[in-house]
């Protein structure tokens, strides 16, 4: 089954042209690690999931380009022709001459509106080409006002338009000091809006990339390329094929009604995080070698610690022990800094796969109390390595990773909110206060959701 990107502003748009990058030279990738019959039905599963056939041979990504100025689109669509490998259709993009003015309200109340019709024939066109279609990717930042308020206006539109395919939004998390003033409202509303609309949301945080970029891959001068490079890896170990437990024969036919399936078991509990291990500089690899336990093992202990990268994990954190009297909503029995799951889903990707022993993430203390580890404890794995890696890990997890920096959020944008800080510039495209005050509301249930888990 067919997965549609839906590439928004300036960030989606850069970071989905990484991702189609960081798919391809995987496909294209001399791994060697397993068989001819295997690598071609992986390659197989990749394009028709991913890209069209054109005439021509080059596969055409399946994907739409929003954005409401022109510059990256233009960029975006000549950098992908000039590979070779793949290319975006010409006619499936969208833009206009002025942007958003990073202002939520503007991408939300005016530009969506206006845009409607255009942006939604360029997504139905391209949903008339695939023979089944999974659902939709939407790639967005939260921080300005054409991917966070023209996004959450289109998700909206396409859980009317498509109520039974699967949306997941993936979602950047500004810098904690960012560049735009007014980011973290744009980031409430973004975030109670596609609450509403979206099935998951995939995080990624700015500050934790940019850090992997500095600490593990060494780079000395952090471009948003390289960035954006970091987090298309991610997602692409995520959205490769794979064989779930019940696809052991083949590989998953609906990776994203897979996907919710195994981690989102509760609409109330939405957000995902996403770890990898090893994230290592390319010229280190000949020197590196590593293990199904040892990677296993960290990426446990990067779950129960909240640790967003293998280097400086606290070792120290442990699970609460069973039968430690059961906690009640507030009490304080649970040890500090353990992050309670909801949903775990690992993904093992290379060599030796069926000797992984993956048993230590169906530890019930590492979960919920209301559900049990058999339901919400997932294993994805394929023999066929991922791009430079012989053997790799991703966990995709539905937890408490998220709740300080979404405290922090709300916490700023609360204070900004009470001063009326900058509130004209939204009221002048009719968001008013009781849209801030709703969005407040809804964040604080989420946050108390994840808090009492």
């Amino acid at each position: 089954m067919s997965i549609i990107t839906v590439q928004l502003g300036q960030c989606g748009n850069q970071i989905g042209h990484e991702v189609f990058n960081a798919i391809c030279s995987d496909v294209h990738g001399k791994h060697g690690l397993c068989s001819k019959k295997e690598n071609e039905s992986y390659q197989d599963t990749c394009k028709e999931r991913f890209f069209s056939e054109e005439k021509d041979g080059v596969p055409v990504a399946r994907a739409v380009l929003v954005d409401m100025e022109p510059k990256v689109i233009s960029q975006t669509l000549a950098v992908a022709a000039r590979t070779g490998y793949w290319k975006y259709d010409e006619q499936s993009y969208f833009c206009q001459k002025r942007g958003s003015g990073n202002n939520w309200a503007n991408g939300y109340s005016a530009h969506g509106p206006k845009h409607k019709d255009v942006i939604m024939n360029l997504i139905q066109k391209e949903a008339e080409k695939c023979d089944r279609l999974s659902g939709f990717v939407i790639i967005m930042s939260m921080a300005g006002g054409t991917g966070s308020g023209l996004g959450a206006f289109v998700t909206q539109c396409l859980r009317d338009a498509f109520p039974n395919s699967s949306i997941l939004n993936h979602v950047i998390w500004p810098y904690g000091t960012g560049e735009v003033i007014v980011q973290n409202y744009n980031s409430i509303l973004t975030l109670s809006h596609l609450y509403r609309s979206s099935d998951a949301l995939l995080v990624h945080e700015n500050d934790v990339v940019h850090k992997i970029c500095a600490q593990l891959l060494n780079i000395k001068q952090i471009s948003f390329k390289d960035v954006n490079q970091v987090i298309a890896h991610q997602l692409g170990s995520v959205f490769q094929p794979v064989y779930t437990a019940e696809s052991a024969l083949h590989y998953s036919r609906s990776p994203l009604g897979d996907l919710m399936e195994a981690l989102v078991p509760h609409p109330e509990f939405k957000m995902l995080g996403l770890r990898n291990i090893p994230q290592i500089p390319e010229n280190s690899l000949a020197y590196s070698t590593f293990s199904w336990p040892g990677l296993i093992k960290h990426l446990r202990q990067m779950l129960i610690a909240n640790a967003t990268m293998e280097e400086g994990i606290d070792w120290q954190v442990r699970p609460p022990c069973p039968g430690s009297s059961i906690p009640s909503r507030h009490s304080t029995s649970k040890p500090l800094h353990f992050n309670t799951s909801i949903a775990n889903l690992v993904i093992l990707r290379g060599k030796d796969i069926h000797s992984a022993d993956t048993g230590s993430f169906q530890d019930p203390a590492l979960y919920t109390s209301w559900l049990t580890p058999q339901d919400v404890f997932n294993l994805w794995k394929t023999p066929r390595a991922f791009n430079k890696y012989e053997k790799s890990a991703a966990l995709v997890s539905n937890s408490q990773f998220l709740l300080k920096p979404l405290d922090k959020l709300v916490g700023k944008a609360w204070n900004m909110f009470a001063s009326k800080a900058y509130i004209h510039q939204y009221t002048k495209y009719g968001i008013e206060e009781d849209d801030f005050l709703d969005s407040f509301t809804a964040l604080e249930q989420v946050i108390s959701s994840y808090t009492t888990l």
